[in-house]
């Protein structure tokens, strides 16, 4: 690293796309309340600096946002990967799919999609899914089919069963 750089503060996108792999490393190791909140707050930091524009710089919004802890949270990683997608950017109809479903779960309404693995009694599960979402509409924002998501859920549990 060159010293006369290393007080250079990070430009915005360069800043987004770390706290977007600090959010998911986070997810795999169990991050602390305090690690979300603090990158969920300097999303909205730069949004409201107007830094968060374009559909890369949403998408990687969104997958902070995703990585948060409170309906408000979910509400803005829904929102920027909304707004991703209407920008172009492919990849963020999953996101976008993943966040709605995380929402809904933390309203303690039934999944969408059926993109979330969580615990229930101490099993893994999709929870409650509306039944009247079809595999194709899955498709459309580049999820899996239902059968293959419930047989992430088994292959979780078994792992985990030993």
């Amino acid at each position: 690293m060159d010293p006369d750089n290393e007080f250079l503060p990070e430009d915005p996108l360069t800043e987004l796309s770390r706290l977007a792999s600090e959010a998911i490393e986070g997810q795999a190791r169990g991050a602390t309340s305090a690690e979300r909140r603090r990158r969920c707050d300097r999303v909205l930091e730069l949004e409201a600096q107007g830094y968060i524009t374009d559909e890369r710089a949403c998408f990687l919004a969104g997958l902070v946002m995703i990585c948060g802890e409170s309906v408000a949270d979910f509400h803005h990683a829904h929102r920027f990967a909304r707004r991703a997608t209407e920008l172009g950017d492919e990849r963020a109809w999953t996101l976008r799919a993943m966040a709605w479903d995380r929402l809904l779960i933390e309203l303690g309404r039934p999944q969408h999609f059926g993109t979330q693995i969580i615990r229930i009694g101490g099993r893994w599960s999709l929870g409650e899914i509306n039944p009247r979402v079809t595999d194709w509409e899955r498709a459309l924002f580049g999820v899996p089919p239902l059968y293959v998501q419930l047989q992430r859920v088994e292959e979780l549990q078994r792992s985990e069963q030993g």
